[in-house]
């Protein structure tokens, strides 16, 4: 006889083309379908997703819409257990009705007499103590809780929450590089932002990888990011910088604002470039693993450079982004709120002549982290084999 099939539903911020989010839901459905294998069970995932025919083409899962009641009951219904996660789902500060949606995925899995399985989630921040209570105790109805990092451990305690949680990596550390398409250029969605910017010289200068997004609303950030990349050009003289838009479209536009800040500066020794169209998460991990630094402002830009051992200069929006930094022994150089140009210029060309030492210092605790974003995927494939 074959190994047991069991259905399990994920629910998550899918579908939305944010290559972070996409990210984590690659991460968890390939380390389901490894340690699923492992335990004797195979897994069969149902993704709750705003765009569920994206979802499927991508992915090659089964989909449903995300904001369709009947259709998340039958796929609830139908099935053997849900999984909340990964990511920032439980937090406030995007709108009030983003934790009364995620919980209520959850409770009605519960109560129709489902498992429920909490994935490498990363909670808060939540402002309102209102919802403290619906969380520690939908949560202690759950039959497996992990969370990112120790920050959301402790704010779970403070809820009231009393009950055994883990403490594992964000799921994406674990994502493995892709194997590029038969005849496919690794760069091939690479366009030169400036006409006549050329491509690589054969020595090949140093590649940055730059992860930016629109935060204050006078985009100081984005300008402060653009004083940086001038400074670091005029002290290493060859350098490409290379945009990488993590959330289509927002990302792309504030990248192209970037770039306009930096008319004047390509030339035959610095090259400016826009990655476009890259929406499959493991097409934008090979995208930064290519890169000898990045600057990143998103958080999955950050872990993906990590999980590469890209050494990464992180400018903070969130206090997510510390919280990471921080497992890797390091500090964020700046912040969006009050960016310092000089700051992020100064860590990019410590660690540009330093990288050797960043490697050594960090490739065990990389290894490690590796290693500990499969263990949710391992329980949770037990727990259903039982």
């Amino acid at each position: 006889m074959g190994n047991p099939v069991k259905q399990i539903v994920i629910s998550g911020y899918y579908g939305f083309r944010n290559s972070g989010d996409e990210a984590v839901l690659q991460s968890i459905l390939l380390a389901l379908e490894a340690e699923g294998e492992k335990a004797g069970v195979t897994i069969e995932p149902i993704v709750l997703s705003v765009d569920p025919d994206l979802t499927s083409q991508m992915y090659g899962v089964k989909a449903v819409h995300r904001m369709k009641p009947r259709q998340i009951w039958q796929a609830i219904r139908g099935s053997d257990g849900l999984i909340s996660g990964g990511g920032s789902l439980l937090q406030d500060t995007t709108g009030w009705k983003t934790i009364p949606y995620y919980l209520g995925v959850i409770r009605l899995a519960q109560w129709l007499g489902k498992p429920t399985f909490i994935y490498s989630q990363g909670l808060g921040p939540v402002k309102k103590t209102a919802f403290y209570n619906p969380i520690a105790s939908i949560f202690s109805r759950s039959r497996y809780v992990s969370v990112r990092d120790k920050e959301s451990a402790d704010l779970l305690r403070r809820m009231g929450y009393t009950k055994d949680v883990e403490v594992v990596p964000d799921p994406v550390m674990g994502l493995p590089l892709r194997e590029p398409s038969a005849g496919g250029a690794v760069h091939e969605n690479v366009l030169s932002a400036v006409d006549g910017a050329g491509g690589r010289k054969s020595d090949r200068p140093a590649v940055i990888g730059v992860s930016v997004r629109y935060w204050t609303k006078d985009r100081s950030e984005l300008r402060g990011i653009a004083e940086s990349l001038k400074q670091i050009i005029g002290q290493c003289g060859e350098v490409e910088i290379r945009l990488l838009p993590f959330h289509l479209p927002a990302d792309e536009q504030a990248s192209r604002d970037v770039l306009t800040e930096l008319e004047g500066a390509a030339s035959p020794d610095v090259v400016l470039k826009l990655v476009q169209g890259v929406e499959h998460p493991q097409e934008m991990l090979r995208e930064v693993a290519s890169c000898d630094l990045l600057i990143g402002m998103r958080l999955h830009s950050l872990i993906y450079a990590a999980s590469q051992q890209v050494p990464m200069v992180a400018v903070s929006y969130d206090p997510k982004i510390d919280q990471f930094m921080r497992r890797l022994d390091s500090s964020s150089a700046t912040t969006a709120d009050s960016y310092e140009p000089e700051a992020v210029t100064e860590a990019a060309m410590r660690l540009l002549q330093a990288s050797p030492e960043w490697h050594s210092a960090r490739r065990m605790r990389i290894a490690a982290l590796k290693k500990e974003a499969r263990r949710p995927a391992q329980q949770i494939a037990a727990l259903l084999r039982q």
